[in-house]
């Protein structure tokens, strides 16, 4: 799994009008395109999390002494990093305008086995 940092390098932070035909060329239905991009922003939002919970969790033990107050300014940097990311829906709609995003329907091989014993 690739960490966030690397794969948010250049994207913008910022919410931006799109190109509906362009998002619906591949599916050729809008409401499928975002159910594909909002299931993908729900994951990244998922690793996100984690993510951020595994780095902070570094900083867990407690301790009385002046190192303390440095630990705390690096919770807050890496706080702030997260904070500053792009909304996972952005994020989202990024990747499968570039296409790398797989996706699949879940019924679609049953429905051709269904098919085809319907042709027997």
């Amino acid at each position: 799994m690739k960490d966030i940092k690397s794969q948010v390098q250049g994207f913008n932070a910022f919410a931006k009008a799109r190109n509906i035909r362009e998002l619906v060329e591949e599916t050729g239905n809008i409401y499928e395109t975002l159910a594909i991009i909002s299931k993908r922003a729900n994951q990244l939002n998922v690793e996100i999390k984690q993510e951020l919970s595994e780095k902070l969790d570094e900083f867990a033990i407690s301790s009385d002494t002046i190192e303390e107050v440095h630990e705390n300014k690096e919770q807050i940097e890496i706080s702030k990093f997260y904070e500053r990311l792009p909304n996972p829906a952005l994020i989202a709609t990024e990747e499968y305008l570039e296409g790398q995003i797989n996706h699949r329907y879940r019924d679609q091989v049953g429905d051709a086995e269904e098919s085809k014993e319907a042709q027997d």
